[in-house]
């Protein structure tokens, strides 16, 4: 199963919904096993965490090891950078509800007459 999944994910959504047609077509509870399968590991609309995460460029060797131990070292670099930059959007988003939170919270309080 995990082979027909990466062969699917290397040629995209399309590939995943034509699958899911022909499923759909040969034998139908098949097409709506796919479709559940899809929406479930969120194939159906867009990248999830868990994918993005995984997503990583692999490029051929160009015979030139110190251009291609480079060019791997800056795209882990890249990719660790992204990772941080991600973890920092979600600090802040967090800090940003807190922060709502905490100011509704502040409003529902009775206020006391000194």
């Amino acid at each position: 199963m995990t082979g027909a999944r990466d062969w699917l994910d290397a040629r995209g959504r399309l590939a995943w919904i034509a699958a899911m047609v022909l499923g759909f077509i040969a034998f139908w509870p098949a097409g709506l096993a796919l479709l559940t399968y899809m929406i479930w590991s969120n194939r159906m609309f867009g990248c999830s965490k868990r994918t993005t995460r995984s997503l990583r460029y692999s490029a051929p060797s160009t015979g030139n090891s110190a251009f291609d131990a480079y060019r791997e070292q800056t795209l882990k670099r890249l990719e660790d950078e992204h990772a941080e930059f991600l973890n920092f959007l979600e600090k802040l988003r967090e800090a940003k509800d807190k922060a709502e939170f905490d100011q509704f919270m502040d409003s529902r309080r009775p206020k006391e007459d000194a």
